[in-house]
Formats: C-alpha cells, structure tokens, sequence
C-alpha cells in the first residue's frame, strides 16, 4: 500500500482550514459591534478553547512564548484591524480578494531573505492567481460598502501584515506547535484589538444573542482555521500556502451572495475558476521541485 504524498495531508488541512476562513467577513458583519471589537472577541472566545487544548493531557502545554510569536500577534492585529474595516466599506468579495494578494509579499520577502527561490511553473500559477484575485475584484458590483474605494485601499495594505504573519509563524513553527503559536499569537493581539477599538470609540457589545453568537463563531473559527494554517507551515514552503489559501475569496464570496446578496458576476466566477488552476498548478509545482532536488535530505517536519 503507497503511502500519501508527504505535502498531501497539509494541502488538505490548509484547503479546510481556509474554507473555515471564508466565513470570517460574514460574521465579522453580524457581530453587531465596531470593526475592531469584532476582532477582540473573535481573539476573546478562541483563548479559552486553545488553553484546553493545550492543557489536556498529552497536549503541548502553554510554556513561554518567542518573539516570533509576539510578533505573529502584533501582525495578526494589524491585519484585522485593517480587514474588518475594509470588509464594511467595500464588498465581502473586494475586501477578501484583495487582502489575499499576501503571495505576491510572501514570495517575493521568502526569496530575498529566506532562499525559497520560485520554480517558473510557480511564478505561472501566481499570475494566474493575481490575474483571477484582479478580477474578482475589478467586476464585483458598485454601491456595496459604506465607502468602497476607501475599503478597497484597508484591505490591499492587509497583504502586508498577513504576509509578516505568515512570515512570522513560519519561524515560530520551527520550535512549537501550531497550536501553542496560535495561542500566544492571539493573546498577544487581544489587548492590542481592544485598545484600537476603545480608542476608535467603536461598540464594543452586541446588542442581541445573534450578535454574541456571532462572535462566538468567530472565536471558534479562529481556532479551526488559524490552527489549521500554521500547522501546514510546519510542512510547506510560505510561498505554496500563500497561494492555496486563495481559496477563501471564494468561499466568502459564494456566502456574501447568499447571505447578503452581494452578487458574483460572470467574470468573478471566472477569476475564482483561475484561483484554483493556480492552487493545481502550484502544487505541482512543488511536487516537481521535489522530485528535482538533488543533494539535500528531505525537510522533517516542525512538531505537530
């Protein structure tokens, strides 16, 4: 019997944990407080449930954190603050594809300070996952936001922080678990989102259940799907999950027309059907590579 392929496991596991991701605009809009509190409480409600996990027996323990942990957090703030405002001034689909333009960072900071050089079958799927992330954006309809040229500007400078997020967790995944760097990387955030919120003067409490719940959802989602995502950092190259996270735009998208009614054009649904040619083609990409790559032991993987 052949066992998976060794990158397999962590696709799938990133697949999933972005899906889960696709609903982070959809609940940040039904949390019935300010851009920023909805952050703090997705940070709030996910602390609890990450220290059990953590805690259980045969679990990784909390210990101390690194600054590559810290600094996972202090991006990770900065990337919601900047998102969640960008997700109520332009569409779902805008503020999400846009933000999602991180591989263009990543890949290019991995190569100049971290010798993953890009194979050409990768820099191919890259523009075709920027062609397909373009015109997701350019064809979404006007009149969707409080002010969408404003919210498109927050959610393309989100591609920063997230790429030093993911830059970030990479590092921190090459000492401890995905989960003990989720933690300190969220408790890390959480007074940071609390005090932008306090100093925007934003609501900062739900008015009905259906709002709590929604920040209980998103407490949820963000031990799920981060979780996720820095688990597949251990064992893939930043720039290859860069781009197969591309699949949350659609995910958010496909919620946002049936949630909100925010439709998706023609050349949107196109554009989403280029974002996973180049998912596929990125992949094989990497298998390529792999199979290349001669004089040098494979990569073991960070602690699980």
């Amino acid at each position: 019997m052949t066992t998976p392929a060794p990158r397999l496991i962590p696709l799938l596991v990133v697949l999933v944990s972005a899906s889960i991701l696709g609903l982070a605009p959809i609940l940040v809009r039904l949390t019935e407080t300010g851009p920023a509190a909805a952050g703090f409480w997705r940070f709030m409600f996910a602390l609890p449930l990450l220290v059990l996990i953590l805690s259980r027996p045969g679990g990784e323990g909390i210990a101390r954190p690194s600054k590559w942990m810290l600094l996972a957090g202090l991006f990770f703030s900065l990337d919601l603050s900047f998102w969640h405002y960008g997700i109520v001034m332009t569409s779902v689909a805008n503020a999400t594809v846009l933000c999602n333009l991180t591989p263009v960072v990543v890949t290019l900071i991995g190569w100049l300070f971290f010798k993953e050089t890009p194979a050409r079958l990768f820099l191919l799927a890259l523009a075709l996952a920027m062609a397909g992330a373009f015109a997701m954006a350019a064809a979404a309809e006007g009149g969707q936001g409080t002010h969408p040229i404003l919210g498109d500007i927050l959610s393309l400078t989100v591609s920063f922080w997230y790429a030093g997020y993911f830059l970030m967790v990479k590092q921190a995944r090459t000492t401890a678990g995905a989960l003990r760097v989720t933690f300190w990387a969220t408790l890390a955030g959480l007074p940071l989102m609390g005090g932008v919120a306090l100093l925007l003067g934003e609501d900062m409490i739900p008015a009905t259940a259906a709002g709590w719940a929604a920040c209980v959802a998103m407490g949820l989602m963000h031990v799920a799907g981060q979780g996720g995502v820095a688990w597949a950092l251990g064992r893939l190259p930043a720039s290859i999950t860069a781009v197969t996270i591309l699949i949350q735009p659609l995910v958010a998208a496909g919620l946002s027309w049936l949630i909100f009614g925010e439709t998706l054009a023609p050349v949107q649904a196109l554009g989403g059907a280029l974002v996973l040619c180049a998912i596929v083609l990125a992949q094989w990409s990497a298998a390529m590579g792999a199979r290349t790559k001669t004089g040098a032991a494979p990569e073991g993987p960070a602690p699980a």
